[in-house]
């Protein structure tokens, strides 16, 4: 089982630009994912893949893999397609690719490896993480992606809405009543499966919940979960900064 690890790093993110080249305490955030994810043994290889050459350039000279790819792809996963198509051109392949989010610069090397185990069943053919929630915060944020699992831990839905609903309990009660998981935004795919989904048309769920993976239940593939432990601190703003530094403005991670 051949794993390849896939860091997409698109430079212009309408609210932060050039956001994967922001420095933390001394090192950029696509060198700290880097870093963080080459410590895993399940991945044969880690590539970065950009559409800027600062950042081509940035990551030569830590010296990381990295690979330029077209500015058109408006997700990670058509980006993570293109690095695995061109490497297969150069005869190079593999059996999986995992896409680790360029802007978690904290991502446990646990995290990747979960998410590489369910491939261990050879047939998952799309895989990513789960965990527990645990506040009534966490439960009614729309920012929080919530998620429903079957016995065999596929994915049944993603919703930013509560679900499941829980039926004649106060709100102030639910998190007693059931147990509700988050989504963790890492994803696994089958090489062959992804060179399918890339191709798949918008779907109406897609569309409503702006969440990507509707598109591949709706079109009948079917996503293994993990459950998980560990999250990391998404960095999607500059304000986002202030939550891995402390006051005396070194870093708590």
């Amino acid at each position: 089982m051949k794993i390849l690890g896939v860091i997409p790093a698109r430079y212009a993110s309408s609210r932060f630009p050039g956001k994967p080249l922001v420095m933390i305490n001394g090192k950029s955030m696509v060198q700290r994912v880097y870093e963080q994810a080459v410590q895993c043994d399940k991945l044969a290889k880690v590539i970065v893949a950009t559409d800027d050459m600062a950042i081509f350039n940035h990551v030569s000279l830590f010296g990381g893999n990295v690979m330029m790819t077209s500015e058109s792809h408006i997700s990670g996963t058509g980006r993570c397609n293109e690095v695995v198509v061109n490497l297969r051109t150069a005869g190079e392949d593999y059996d999986y690719v995992i896409n680790i989010q360029g802007d978690e610069p904290f991502i446990e090397p646990e995290q990747i490896g979960q998410v590489a185990a369910c491939f261990n069943h050879p047939q998952t053919q799309l895989a990513t993480l789960v965990k527990k929630i645990s506040s009534a915060e966490e439960l009614a944020s729309q920012h929080v992606v919530k998620a429903v699992v079957d016995k065999q831990g596929y994915a049944m839905f993603f919703s930013r809405s509560v679900i499941p609903y829980v039926r004649g309990k106060n709100q102030q009660e639910w998190l007693l009543a059931t147990t509700f998981y988050k989504h963790i935004g890492i994803y696994g795919y089958q090489a062959a499966v992804l060179g399918k989904i890339v191709n798949l048309p918008v779907s109406e769920l897609e569309l409503a919940e702006s969440l990507e993976q509707l598109r591949w239940l709706d079109h009948g593939y079917r996503i293994m979960t993990k459950l998980t432990d560990y999250e990391s601190i998404a960095i999607d703003t500059p304000a986002d900064l202030l939550k891995i530094t402390n006051k005396s403005g070194t870093f708590d991670q």
